[in-house]
């Protein structure tokens, strides 16, 4: 069975939201300033050398614009050749591919998906998919990329209301940046004092 692995770069106040493309955002591409090489090879790393996509339509609309345009790098190279599985109600509108729509039962469709063979899914932003995804217990790795800024405005990486859940600390790196890397593993329902 593949994992299902989401990966966020993420402010300190739990802003996901890189652009204004679908909303009143002020802060497009907040993160070009704590780039490094250091920190692109970790990502690369934690994405493996292949991956498939899951990806909500808004991302899937954003990132398509961009990706199949990048110059050729290990993340365009391995993101342009993956098969990006799409939540969306227009799979007949879909065209950077390899693609495949994921089905009018999102749960179903992705656990259809993780069942099958293939290399790990990958989740990148999709807010709205995130949720559904912990709240289904979907996600095997939750990956943070934690800036050290306040952004007080955005989509957040959950939405209210996402049921309660524990996770346990597998790996965590810090970089000179400022940047942390922390990587999760599901481990159940919300550990509480009875």
């Amino acid at each position: 069975m593949r994992k299902l692995r989401i990966f966020e770069h993420i402010s300190l106040d739990g802003v996901i939201q890189h652009s204004a493309d679908d909303g009143d955002f002020p802060y497009s591409d907040w993160t070009a300033p704590y780039r490094t090489p250091a920190g692109r090879d970790a990502v690369l790393a934690a994405y493996g050398d292949r991956f498939d996509l899951l990806l909500g339509r808004r991302t899937y609309d954003i990132w398509s614009g961009f990706w199949p345009k990048a110059p050729s790098s290990p993340m365009s190279d391995r993101i342009n050749a993956a098969t990006k599985y799409v939540a969306t109600h227009r799979p007949d509108s879909l065209v950077w591919g390899p693609f495949e729509g994921i089905g009018p039962d999102l749960v179903a469709g992705i656990r259809r998906v993780k069942s099958q063979d293939g290399p790990d899914l990958v989740v990148s932003g999709s807010s709205t998919l995130t949720s559904r995804l912990v709240e289904h217990g979907l996600a095997d790795e939750v990956w943070l990329i934690v800036y050290p800024i306040l952004l007080g405005k955005g989509k957040r990486f959950f939405a209210e209301g996402t049921p309660a859940r524990s996770f346990e600390l597998a790996s965590t790196k810090a970089f000179p940046s400022g940047i942390v890397f922390n990587s999760y593993k599901a481990a159940g329902p919300l550990k509480s004092q009875p």
